[in-house]
């Protein structure tokens, strides 16, 4: 920052434009909005004639927010956003960013000058661990299991027989031939559904597949909520999964940890220099045994971010 430019300067937006309505801030700010992650993380829109991403993140208590990523050399200063009114959001585009891009959220609290560059709580990819950078994508996918969905509700009665086969999709099967590596997305699907039917199982319970950085968990210790892990494909590649079962009458049930996260650095604890998503009275907020954080579902924004 120049001597010249003062904070407020740096996160007057370029491009007016803003993807929230009065309702989404009502709605996350009463805990009860339940597609927040429409809004926040990174999507990719034409502004001022100009293709490019919105990036938005709920941190109430930061100074300034500025998005920091592979199209900027990781500038810290470079793209800043700016605060949406008293909602704890900041929001801004940036032109010439699309699908692929690799970034994170450089927050400076208010709060003794804390800095710390954060991966985005409700990306819908991240690198592929033990890196930790937040990627620009999409959820363009052509379903096929249209079937399956119309007769959903017919499998899942309780009037129908159900046996879950719980699977942990980095064990499950692996390729000795290739250094005993797990199968991806793809290579799973057709050999899952084989062996699922042949063993009359009607349901698919995934240990939880959504990023997380210490494999050991098994996705018990979630970063990414939003995100399947990057160690077996993209979420086109997750998608075709789950359709491949749903098509041959088989359905999905999602196992995930609603009640603490860890504690690394790009994740979700003290976030903008705060207990943010976590208590702040440790007797509540740390988990001794696992040592790690734990939700604090009495704050509204946290309700909505896990609905």
């Amino acid at each position: 920052m120049s001597p010249q430019q003062t904070t407020s300067e740096l996160a007057r937006p370029r491009y007016d434009v803003t993807r929230f309505t009065p309702e989404d801030f009502y709605l996350f700010n009463e805990g009860s909005h339940y597609r927040i992650y429409d809004k926040l993380g990174a999507h990719e829109i034409e502004a001022g004639g100009e293709k490019g991403t919105q990036f938005a993140v709920w941190a109430p208590n930061a100074r300034e927010v500025y998005v920091i990523g592979s199209f900027n050399g990781w500038d810290h200063r470079a793209h800043p956003l700016h605060p949406l009114g008293s909602s704890g959001i900041w929001e801004g585009f940036i032109p010439g960013v699309g699908k692929g891009a690799l970034y994170k959220f450089y927050i400076v609290s208010h709060h003794h000058g804390h800095r710390v560059d954060k991966a985005d709580p409700v990306a819908l990819f991240n690198e592929k661990p033990p890196r930790t950078a937040s990627v620009v994508w999409d959820l363009d996918y052509e379903w096929k299991d249209q079937d399956w969905m119309r007769e959903r509700h017919k499998r899942n009665s309780l009037h129908s027989p159900i046996s879950i086969y719980e699977v942990h999709i980095g064990s499950w099967m692996r390729v000795p031939e290739e250094h005993n590596r797990p199968l991806t997305y793809r290579e799973m699907a057709p050999r899952l559904a084989d062996y699922v039917k042949r063993m009359y199982f009607t349901h698919v319970e995934f240990l939880p597949i959504m990023e997380h950085p210490f494999y050991a968990s098994w996705g018990y210790q979630t970063t990414g909520y939003f995100a399947p892990t990057a160690r077996y494909g993209t979420p086109q590649d997750f998608m075709y999964l789950v359709d491949y079962l749903h098509q041959h009458g088989i359905g999905v049930i999602l196992d995930w940890v609603p009640s603490h996260f860890p504690s690394d650095a790009h994740g979700l604890a003290y976030f903008d220099g705060t207990h943010l998503f976590e208590h702040s009275d440790s007797r509540q907020g740390f988990h001794p045994d696992w040592k790690t954080q734990i939700f604090n579902y009495g704050r509204n924004e946290v309700r909505s971010f896990l609905l």
